[in-house]
């Protein structure tokens, strides 16, 4: 695995991680703000041919 590859899917982790947490808390903003994020990290990945698993709840 590349340094990109590994970069990318580090920054998906962290972004679903704190994705959850501010769900959890209840701030609707900040939720929306690290979903566009997350959003944003996996068209980046799609895009470089980086296979992001789905998250499994």
């Amino acid at each position: 695995m590349d340094a990109f590859t590994t970069g990318i899917l580090q920054r998906i982790h962290s972004t679903e991680y704190d994705l959850r947490l501010a769900r959890e808390s209840g701030d609707d903003f900040l939720a929306e703000v690290e979903q566009a994020e997350l959003d944003d990290l996996r068209r980046l990945a799609a895009e470089h041919g980086v296979e992001v698993l789905p998250k499994i709840a």
